[in-house]
């Protein structure tokens, strides 16, 4: 299988990216072979997590993590298009079809925060960001900017692809067949001005379509599979980012901060030491 890098030349054995992260992942397992559904704006990978239909765009300035992580990828089974910096990621992003993309904070001539947010214009396809040092700013930006998840680097290789398998699975997903502990027939939730289609996944707001991330999409439907039920940021990371462990909190509050933005911050309450709560 090709690796396509521009900007680079000749090729090493890649072995791990580093020591393994002090961020956690969830286990790699195998996701459903079903095809989903995907929400309106969404992009939904259309194979299997692992398979060689599944096209990452990494865009890392550092040549020899690109290297790396663009083979050990590879080995993988996924195809991977690898860019040395954010203009080149924007435009081979605009020029193909990337089912998940993994972005560098630091990056040159246009860096990984400004890129996340120039591809949340027109996709909704899943980002998973890098941060060399973990530092808070760098993580809050990132996720405030549009993406799903972040690693610290350095980053081991099987931390790595569990991260990319879970986000993959996150978007390849059939929604709760139960809506507050009554069955759901036609699948059309509405909330006042908000009507959620469970089963074909798509969101509206006073009858206008609505783009919504894989994340913020099963979010949502955790919300109004039980509204005016207080959940805990630990459930929602367990149950939306597929956390097997009490991760960071952070990309909950963030990603309610990112789904208020686009519902309406009405919609979701605040319980205070807590977590949040779906108003009715």
């Amino acid at each position: 299988m090709q690796q396509h890098d521009r900007g680079s030349a000749g090729q090493h054995d890649a072995g791990p990216t580093g020591p393994t992260s002090p961020t956690p992942a969830s286990p790699a397992s195998p996701a459903s072979p079903a095809s989903p559904a995907s929400p309106a704006g969404a992009s939904v990978p259309a194979a299997v997590p692992g398979s060689g239909s599944v096209h990452v765009l990494l865009v890392e300035d550092d040549e020899a993590i690109r290297r790396s992580v663009g083979m050990a990828l590879d080995r993988y089974g996924y195809q991977v298009s690898a860019a040395p910096d954010g203009l080149t990621g924007l435009e081979m992003f605009r020029e193909g079809r990337h089912d998940l993309l993994l972005l560098d904070i630091m990056l040159p001539h246009l860096d990984g925060i400004g890129l996340c947010r120039r591809i949340r214009e027109t996709s909704q396809a899943p980002i998973l960001m890098m941060s060399a040092r973990g530092d808070a700013l760098d993580v809050v930006a990132g996720l405030e900017a549009g993406a799903d998840d972040y690693v610290v680097k350095p980053v081991d290789t099987s931390v790595l692809v569990a991260r990319i398998r879970t986000l993959l699975r996150r978007a390849t997903f059939t929604a709760p067949a139960t809506a507050a502990g009554r069955p759901v027939d036609d699948g059309l939730l509405t909330f006042r001005d908000l009507t959620v289609d469970t089963r074909g996944l798509e969101v509206r707001v006073s009858g206008r379509p609505l783009a919504l991330t894989p994340t913020e999409l099963r979010l949502l439907l955790e919300f109004v599979a039980a509204p005016g039920i207080a959940l805990q940021r630990q459930t929602l990371l367990r149950k939306v980012w597929d956390y097997g462990w009490d991760g960071d909190i952070r990309v909950v509050d963030l990603a309610v901060q990112r789904l208020r933005k686009k519902i309406g911050a009405d919609h979701i309450e605040t319980v205070r030491g807590f977590g949040y709560k779906f108003r009715r």
